[in-house]
């Protein structure tokens, strides 16, 4: 089984759920919020292994270039431009799709690597953990997700995705046969939770909400998921307690409180996925 965790927005609780069901089910946990990869502050687990991710750019051959701007035109990212007496790379813009090399008739374009971030992992309690860091200053996160999700052994996840419903977090759900969306009781996040719903729903796959920093009152989002039939398996109610152990980078699943919660909602997870 692998679960993918999102939400529409960022700072819903989607990496404090993660985490903390990871621990509790002793499942694997996979940070692909490669742009600001949080997990490993709560589970910090023990580093065993650290590669580097590389991506490819095209370099131009002056001496055999015509400058005819063929590479320029083919390419749908604009990485190549066509610039007076040369053709420019732009190498942060490359895709790697190789579409330039195919169609330079004299054979003016190879192609040389750069890193863009690394891939760690390590384990914890025996939890394997594993994560991408994309470097800072890179646009594009993609190749490092596909590169961490690509790698990974079979065993159950706990896939972290990024925040959002941008083309990361649909990298990251390509891997998952399961999800659950986090979200907060407010319209803010009701909006967004909603885009969340709709990008799921393409893959096919099941899916539930967790609400958390629940007012433990009937709000917005429990009326949501009756109205359209979405299976809520909990919520995590709103503490200041919770908040405190945030801070300090604490897992909540220590906490007797805490660990209640979520071994009620590992329970209701297992029991809805057939786990």
């Amino acid at each position: 089984m692998k679960v993918a965790i999102l939400s529409g927005k960022g700072g819903t609780g989607k990496t404090t759920v993660s985490t903390n069901l990871a621990m509790t089910l002793g499942v694997s946990y996979v940070d692909c919020d490669v742009e600001e990869p949080n997990g490993f502050i709560f589970l910090n687990p023990s580093i065993q292994k650290c590669e580097d991710v590389f991506a490819e750019y095209p370099i131009i051959d002056r001496e055999k270039c015509e400058l005819c701007g063929a590479c320029a035109k083919v390419c749908q990212f604009h990485a190549l431009a066509k610039a007076g007496k040369e053709i420019v790379a732009f190498e942060k813009l490359c895709h790697d799709c190789g579409a330039c090399k195919l169609v330079c008739k004299t054979g003016a374009i190879a192609y040389t690597k750069r890193s863009i971030g690394k891939l760690e992992s390590g384990s914890v309690k025996d939890v394997n953990c594993y994560r991408g860091i994309l470097n800072v200053g890179e646009p594009m996160a993609v190749p490092v997700i596909r590169r961490l999700l690509g790698n990974l052994p079979e065993e159950d996840h706990f896939i972290d995705c990024p925040p959002g419903t941008s083309c990361n977090v649909e990298s990251a759900l390509k891997y998952a046969t399961a999800a659950i969306l986090v979200t907060e009781p407010s319209e803010f996040g009701l909006h967004d939770l909603k885009m969340a719903v709709e990008l799921v729903k393409l893959f096919k796959i099941p899916y539930g909400i967790i609400i958390n920093k629940d007012d433990e009152k009937e709000n917005i989002v429990k009326s949501y998921c009756r109205e359209n039939k979405i299976l809520l398996y909990g919520t995590v109610p709103y503490s200041m307690e919770a908040a405190a152990f945030y801070s300090k980078g604490m897992m909540l699943c220590d906490d007797e409180f805490h660990k209640r919660i979520f071994d009620q909602l590992a329970n209701k997870i297992k029991e809805a996925f057939a786990w």
